[in-house]
């Protein structure tokens, strides 16, 4: 009596078996990389972003508190340096610009823009868990599928269709399925998780560059930012 199980399974499967096998473990080691990768993205990020937020504003702006928010790259030093630049770049043109753009819409355009810009970026890599997490449990499913029907032409072609002989190589078919549904859960549920906490740093961000508008056109540092997501 053989010992059914996945080394059975790839010994005796043909190519097809062993072709969805693979793709299944492949789509297993990108979904845990990515998963590992963003969530320390997103960690430092997230860890970050008050401690630099508040020394930012006890900074008063200044450029010691910029160098708090990080380096070029990250999101919230990215933030407040396209609020300067934008208000660098308006008044090096006043005198062609005067009366034909206002000074709070310009700075308001270039927040929202950058703040557009970082949401995608924090946003990649998760379309790749999506589909890995709608996908896989269909292609475990095409490898069971294909995994039977080799199985039942295998025992029609010996003339013995008992349950005892039926029953192992169906079970072990549906290993296929059971691999798909581990491969999917964990990138749905990694998914889930990195995309809250994307939408918890943008929500910053927003915060973030509110009370930055505040401080570029008027001087002053709010005491608390509020959010207005509607505006930026």
């Amino acid at each position: 009596m053989p010992t059914y199980g996945f080394t059975h399974l790839w010994t005796q499967g043909d190519a097809m078996t062993r072709v969805v096998a693979l793709l299944l473990i492949a789509m297993s080691i990108v979904s845990w990389s990515v998963i590992l990768l963003k969530a320390i993205e997103l960690g430092r990020i997230h860890s970050r972003a008050k401690r630099g937020q508040t020394r930012f504003w006890d900074e008063g702006g200044s450029h010691d508190g910029l160098d708090a928010l990080g380096r070029p790259g990250t999101p919230f030093f990215d933030l407040a340096s396209a609020g300067q630049v934008a208000m660098t770049s308006l008044e090096a043109g006043a005198d062609r610009h005067l009366g034909r753009i206002a000074i709070d819409e310009w700075l308001l355009r270039s927040l929202r823009t950058s703040v557009d810009d970082t949401a995608r970026r924090l946003q990649r890599g998760l379309g790749l868990l999506a589909s890995i997490g709608s996908t896989a449990p269909f292609v475990g499913l095409l490898g069971t599928v294909w995994g039977i029907y080799h199985a039942l032409l295998s025992l029609g072609a010996n003339g013995d269709a008992s349950i005892g002989r039926v029953a192992g190589p169906v079970g072990e078919a549906l290993i296929m399925t059971a691999l798909g549904l581990c491969v999917a859960i964990p990138a749905v549920l990694g998914y889930n998780a990195l995309a809250r906490l994307s939408r918890g740093i943008v929500a910053q961000l927003n915060r973030f560059a509110s009370g930055l508008h505040m401080l570029l056109l008027t001087g002053c540092v709010p005491q608390a930012p509020v959010n207005v997501k509607e505006r930026v």
